[in-house]
């Protein structure tokens, strides 16, 4: 029963005891204590203000990564749209140059059928007349064959000269 009902000799001494601890505490383990309690307390209010800084780095990346890739979509479609301007040009010059071409070997090919045509047409006139004379040659020698045809052709003839 002794413990359940200390005596005041133990309350003494356990005051006395813990008098003495609390004392020994306060003057070599209190200040330090507090002193890291409080250098702590700082390094967590440091590290509150860094991960609340870096956040904010972290939006302001995340708001010039946005930026940057909008002017790089800007850019792109500006590209595109100059690629899509020049292979239209490209085009449309290469266009322009075939019609002109097919133009200008059309013209020359209509100038070698005009001069190839003049020229049959030539070939023919000559070939004519060569024909005609051939012709008119077998003609007037079978007409002029006996010695009387020859004075009846010649006497007409000289009637029509005589006439004109």
């Amino acid at each position: 029963m002794e413990l359940v009902k200390p005596d005041i000799g133990l309350i003494f001494w356990m005051v006395v005891t813990f008098s003495i601890i609390l004392l020994l505490l306060k003057k070599f383990a209190w200040k330090p204590i507090l002193n890291m309690i409080k250098e702590r307390e700082t390094s967590i209010d440091n590290a509150l203000k860094s991960a609340e800084q870096a956040r904010k780095d972290m939006q302001s990346l995340k708001s010039s990564n946005e930026k940057i890739l909008a002017e790089a979509r800007n850019e792109r479609e500006s590209m595109l749209k100059e690629a899509r301007d020049t292979k239209e040009a490209i085009i449309n010059e290469a266009k322009a140059k075939a019609k002109s071409e097919a133009e200008r070997m059309i013209a020359q090919a209509r100038e070698a059928i005009n001069s190839e045509k003049m020229a049959a047409i030539s070939e023919l006139k000559t070939q004519v007349a060569t024909l005609s004379i051939d012709i008119a040659e077998k003609i007037l020698k079978e007409q002029l064959s006996s010695d009387e045809k020859q004075k009846i052709v010649t006497g007409s003839l000289v009637q029509e000269v005589t006439l004109n």
